[in-house]
């Protein structure tokens, strides 16, 4: 990872960094607090040689001496220097082991002096320990030093320091201990949030995408906290942000080079993703910028498009596949637009089969001489195999990705469905995305999407509106008169060219 991914890392977890961080503080904090003051007495002892007269022997002296420190400093824990201490100072309720916690000796490089350090929560106590180790420790050595044929010992040891009360407790080191909880803290924090995203698969951005496919990301819907309720953002509110994104889309479109062809699947990898909105609101986009455009529900398992647009959904694309309705009578026209829908119709039993058959290759032939683009909505592409059927017999297949909803292996499982029937994939537009935080999608100049939250998809279909008096009475002619509409186009209807 560079250096700006650990930077997006740091952004986007730093509320748990700082969570763990002050976690740590607090239990550094909670531990000083209940831990018994302790305080430290020194008290010093300086060895040195009683015997030689001359600089030689002095300096043999001092030789000796200085390695005899080092078995002084052992001696100072050991029960013979301890129990003296006990005996004197009346401590009967600690043993010469337990003493010998409390004590410690040390004796600077290359010097002949011993400090005494002895640690208690009574700081007066200390330093009566520490001098009476002291003490001890000067007249147990004289009297092992001493050899039996000599009345004096050859090593003399002169307390040259007494020990003082401390006033301030060496343990616990708040300070210390409030630093180290905040060292562990972070660590943790941040050994959390880089394992978070390394074990997160869910695509959060522009470059979660581009590290699975090569395609082209043609468009970033951002997310809207309203889109439940205004899912067909271009008619409710034109000049929204997500409008504008929409958009972008149609004009990332148009300049996709897919061989001349212009009739595109809509689909995604899993349902709930934005792919059915995506799909009007493109639709609206490009008949918006002129273009003649068809959209057909082609989801024959959970038709949402005509819910959306608020048309008569109840004969449609299943019907004329079927050859139970003519196609003008089914294709309605939206608004004042020149955007036409087909709906879906009637659920079928084998809608793989339907949208495989020759009638809707021929269907999508006569849509692609007619008009200028076809959108297709179709069904995921992970639970069914209806929208790789379509994909192949169009110009491409455009791929919705939700923002934090997606996994990575969805997004490889899809492009690779699509990749088995050699259909092309013409572009991934990415949906939900945020319009603040780390991955924050850049949408450009002048839009300022970053502070107003606009964006997203409907993540349920808005309650149908009801149907027109004409079109119930279309749907109810054609429920009562099948075999008139099987038979073709009723008399003095118009042909598609002319519907068009």
């Amino acid at each position: 990872m560079e250096l700006s991914d650990y930077i997006r890392i740091l952004r986007k977890n730093w509320l748990v960094i700082v969570a763990l961080t002050l976690v740590g503080i607090g239990s550094a904090a909670a531990y000083s607090l209940t831990r018994e003051p302790q305080y430290e007495a020194t008290s010093q002892v300086f060895v040195s040689s009683q015997a030689g007269s001359t600089v030689a022997e002095l300096q043999q002296g001092n030789t000796f001496t200085q390695a005899r420190v080092t078995t002084y400093v052992n001696l100072v824990t050991t029960p013979i220097i301890l129990n003296p201490v006990i005996s004197d100072l009346g401590l009967e309720n600690i043993s010469a082991n337990g003493l010998a916690e409390k004590v410690s000796a040390s004796s600077p490089l290359n010097t002949t002096i011993i400090s005494i350090t002895v640690t208690d929560p009574s700081a007066a106590e200390a330093a009566r320990l520490a001098n009476a180790v002291a003490a001890s420790l000067t007249e147990q050595v004289e009297d092992l030093e001493t050899l039996p044929d000599s009345d004096a010992s050859p090593i003399k040891l002169t307390l040259v320091k007494d020990a003082d009360a401390p006033f301030v407790p060496v343990s616990p080191n708040v300070p210390l201990n409030l630093a180290l909880g905040a060292l562990v803290g972070l660590a943790l924090g941040v050994g959390f949030a880089v394992l978070r995203t390394v074990l997160d698969t869910r695509i959060r951005s522009t470059r979660d995408v581009e590290a699975i496919t090569e395609r082209p990301i043609i468009g970033a819907i951002p997310f809207d906290p309203r889109a439940k309720e205004r899912p067909i953002i271009l008619k409710e509110d034109p000049t929204n942000p997500r409008s504008e994104a929409f958009r972008a889309l149609r004009t990332n479109l148009q300049f996709l080079d897919m061989d001349g062809g212009h009739s595109f699947v809509i689909t995604s990898s899993m349902p709930s993703e934005g792919k059915s909105t995506t799909a009007v609101n493109l639709a609206i986009a490009l008949a918006d910028a002129g273009k003649r455009v068809v959209l057909v529900d082609a989801d024959l398992r959970k038709p949402k498009v005509h819910e959306y647009l608020g048309v008569e959904g109840g004969v449609g694309l299943t019907d004329v596949l079927i050859g139970r309705v003519h196609l003008t009578d089914v294709l309605q026209q939206w608004g004042s637009r020149s955007l036409y829908v087909l709906p879906a119709g009637k659920i079928p039993p084998n809608p793989s089969e339907l949208l495989g058959s020759a009638q809707m290759h021929a269907l999508l032939e006569a849509f692609s001489r007619d008009v200028d683009v076809v959108i297709l909505d179709a069904p995921p592409l992970l639970p069914v195999t209806d929208a790789a059927v379509l994909a192949k017999r169009t110009s491409g297949a455009i791929v919705v990705v939700a923002a934090g909803d997606t996994s990575r292996h969805q997004l490889e499982g899809a492009i690779d469905a699509l990749e088995t029937v050699d259909a092309k994939v013409a572009g991934i537009v990415l949906t939900m995305v945020p319009t603040r935080g780390p991955d924050a999608y850049g949408y450009g100049y002048g839009y300022g999407y970053g502070g107003y939250g606009y964006g997203g998809h409907a993540p349920e279909s808005p309650k149908p509106k009801p149907a027109k008096a004409s079109t119930r009475r279309a749907r109810r002619s054609a429920e009562t008169a099948p075999e008139q509409v099987r038979t073709g186009a009723p008399k003095g209807s118009a042909s598609i060219d002319d519907l068009l």
